[in-house]
This record gives structure tokens, sequence and C-alpha cells, in this order.
């Protein structure tokens, strides 16, 4: 049975553009397992209310309803131990747990103020609008105004990136000579950004970018062949 992944959609429902369900789909890719993903969108909170969820990515095995992008690659990795492994065993699995707090707590932080304003541009008028209202609640301001001064902030962001570059300088994937899922879970937040934004975030002679370009050729071009703006 193909599983079924709702991932989120822009107003071109070909445009997938969640860090946290390219997370997700990295993974089902690194296991080998295929995917019917489904176009959702900020608006149709009812679609995943029937199933109990209010977020996606959302993930259909049959009769097991998994979310959230941290317990689809432990689900992953327990229900099909036959596939190759997303953490490469239980040391490889608790430093993960630190890349997903890094990620989310560093990396997204730095990401979100470089181009918010332009996912709402990619998103259908209704979405927009409950985009807009929601995140500028968050940040207390327009969206305009959090990533306004994105230049001046650009060299401190790459700052930010430097762990991940002193290890990228001598190995080409976080996880070692292959990916893991802690590599997926970095590269999410990169593949949202060239989903929606124009804005370049890496230079190009840097190691991040040199890795970033390996990701995206993974699995067949699987991330290069997304709707993007590079």
């Amino acid at each position: 049975m193909t599983l079924r992944m709702y991932d989120l959609a822009g107003a071109d429902p070909a445009r997938r553009f969640s860090p946290y369900c390219w997370r997700t789909k990295m993974a089902l890719a690194m296991k080998g397992l295929p995917v019917e993903t489904i176009a959702w969108r900020f608006t149709e909170k009812q679609v995943l209310g029937a199933l109990g969820c209010d977020k996606v990515p959302v993930l259909v095995d049959g009769d097991r309803v998994v979310t959230d992008s941290w317990a689809i690659a432990e689900y992953l990795e327990e229900t099909y131990p036959d596939r190759p492994s997303l953490f490469g065993g239980p040391g490889g699995h608790a430093l993960a747990r630190f890349i997903n707090a890094w990620t989310d707590a560093v990396l997204h932080a730095g990401l979100v103020r470089m181009v918010v304003a332009d996912i709402a541009k990619v998103l259908a008028p209704e979405d927009a609008g409950y985009f807009r209202q929601s995140r500028e609640a968050r940040f207390g301001m327009p969206l305009e105004a959090v990533q306004a001064d994105r230049e001046a902030k650009l060299e401190g962001f790459r700052q930010s990136l430097h762990p991940l570059r002193m290890v990228l300088r001598t190995q080409p994937f976080l996880g070692g000579a292959a990916p893991l899922y802690a590599d997926a879970i970095v590269f999410g937040g990169f593949q949202w950004a060239r989903c929606v934004s124009p804005f370049r975030l890496l230079a190009a002679d840097d190691q991040v970018e040199a890795w970033r370009q390996r990701m995206l050729d993974l699995h067949g071009g699987l991330a290069r062949a997304a709707i993007g703006f590079d």
C-alpha cells in the first residue's frame, strides 16, 4: 500500500514549501518508500481535522496516522527497519535530536527573517490573508518590516552557519560519507527558502552551498525538481 502524505502547498499546488514536509519527503526517499503527496493549504483546517491533526506533515500508512516530522522519522525507522537507516544507530538518533533542536531554534529563526514576506506572495489570496494575520501577530510588525533589512542581516546569518561549515569542510554530508536524517532536517530549511524566495542566502563558494547542491541532487534530483527560485 502506498503511503500518503499531506504536504503544504502554495497557490500553485505544485509549489511545496514547508521545511518540515521536506524533512519527511527526504526521509521517505532515504528509506526508498514511495509516497503520494497531497496538496494542503493553511485554510484547509477541516481536512486535517478529520484525521485528528492540525498541521503538516501528516503521514498516512494504512490505518496509521502520524504527524510531526520528528515523530514520522522515528515511525519510519521503527516500522521499516529493513530499509536504510535514517539515524545510523542509537548514537545517530540522539545526535539528530540536537540537530533538530538547533535547526528549529537557530537556522529557522534566521531564515524566517529573510523570506517571510516572500512566502505571502506565493500563497492563494485566502491563505495569504491568514498567513499575514497570524505571522504579523507573532512578530508584532508587518511582514515587510520583518525582512526589510535582510541584506544587513545576511552576514550574521551566514556566520551562524559556521558549525555546519566546519563539519562540511571535512566530509560531504553531516552524516559522513552519505546523508542521514540530520542532513534532511537542516536541508528542509534551505529548501523552504528556495521554494518561496529569490533572495540568495549563501555565497557560491560556501561549503554549505556545495552541500546544499549535493542534497538537491539526491534521489534523482527530487528536491531540485521542486518549483523554486534557483
